[in-house]
């Protein structure tokens, strides 16, 4: 691994916007089997097909235990480059690297440390070892990120500009030692950034404790989409209208005001095994070249978040694929992705 006590500012690095042109996608097999119990079989159908959707606009390697390498090969088809590595679960946006540009033609990457959200999962030293893995297998230069951080909790514009939620970063499970002013610090320094946006909370029995990707997203400079459900009685339309307010009040790094779209919850409340709610969202999508991916989940509002997006990505080609099947262990599309963006590995 080639590291370097050098901070990504220091070298012109920053997080690029989703949008911009990708080499790869970045993907883990499903492997914990706790979390799916018996629908673990469709979990791999599930993760296979977004593979596919996906490739049909970009290249997309999956990531699988040495030991999973044949099913994985045969479930995804001769189009998937797969990476046999040890792993212990299955959400690359999470325990991947977070892929940087210069703005030149170069990449690198961050390897942050991650403890699954808050210890929630045992073990998980393999999970917490697979970014720099990637980044060794890119040959891309590794800067180490200095705090516990998932890619789910963050969302960039790529001009300075960065969403994240306070209920998570701030959630003593991740960086009790770290006060708000070093955290904003170590995201300036290794993203590239030079404005927060602090949204509150996210959706409620979010496993993660909040990550911003399952309720808001740039689509464009400048522009964001909005998770919101149609009940005010929905403990959810309390907490994204304060997201609302707040991001009503921000503005981007470049001093504009945010056009906010909003994307309508699944109509239907569904329930996880253990009678938690099941954490369903449009805005978890995956931006690929030419492309969104996104989740349908057998909802009257599969349609109407389809039309939406399609219209904030006028230029790509909107792909539905189902996936509560996903949803029953714990994310959707943009939470088992993770964008290499194209260039060339320093």
């Amino acid at each position: 691994m080639k590291s370097s006590t050098r901070t990504p500012a220091d070298d012109g690095f920053f997080m690029p916007a989703e949008w911009e042109p990708h080499a790869r996608c970045w993907m883990q097999w499903p492997s914990r089997g706790e979390v799916w119990g018996e629908q673990l079989p469709q979990a791999y159908m599930a993760y296979a097909g977004v593979a596919r959707a996906i490739r049909q606009f970009e290249p997309v390697s999956m990531v699988c235990r040495p030991e999973d390498e044949a099913q994985a090969r045969f479930a995804c088809g001769r189009e998937i480059d797969i990476v046999p590595f040890e792993i212990d679960d299955s959400w690359a946006r999470d325990s991947g690297p977070t892929f940087l540009s210069d703005g030149a033609g170069h990449i690198a990457g961050v390897h942050w440390g991650f403890n699954a959200w808050g210890n929630s999962y045992w073990p998980h030293d393999n999970d917490a070892k697979v970014g720099g893995l990637i980044l060794d297998h890119v040959k891309a230069k590794t800067f180490t990120g200095p705090m516990i951080l998932e890619g789910g909790s963050i969302c960039a514009d790529g001009y300075g500009t960065l969403l994240t939620t306070e209920q998570c970063l701030f959630n003593e499970n991740r960086n009790p030692e770290l006060t708000r002013q070093q955290i904003e610090e170590r995201l300036a320094l290794h993203l590239g950034v030079r404005r927060i946006i602090w949204l509150d909370q996210g959706l409620e029995d979010d496993e993660t404790d909040g990550h911003v990707d399952m309720i808001c997203c740039f689509a464009g400079p400048g522009r964001v989409l909005l998770h919101m459900p149609a009940d005010k009685n929905d403990l959810n339309w309390l907490r994204m209208q304060d997201n609302r307010k707040r991001l009503e009040a921000a503005k981007d790094a470049r001093g504009n005001k945010l056009e906010i779209i909003e994307v309508p919850q699944p109509q239907r409340n569904l329930k996880r095994g253990d009678g938690r709610r099941l954490s369903t969202s449009y805005v978890n999508f995956y931006i690929a070249n030419g492309g969104i991916v996104m989740p349908s989940f057998d909802d009257p509002n599969d349609d109407v978040a389809a039309k939406i997006i399609a219209g904030a990505f006028p230029d790509r080609k909107v792909v539905q694929v189902p996936s509560l099947d996903i949803a029953a262990g714990g994310g959707v599309i943009h939470c088992i992705t993770q964008q290499q963006p194209a260039g060339v590995p320093l």
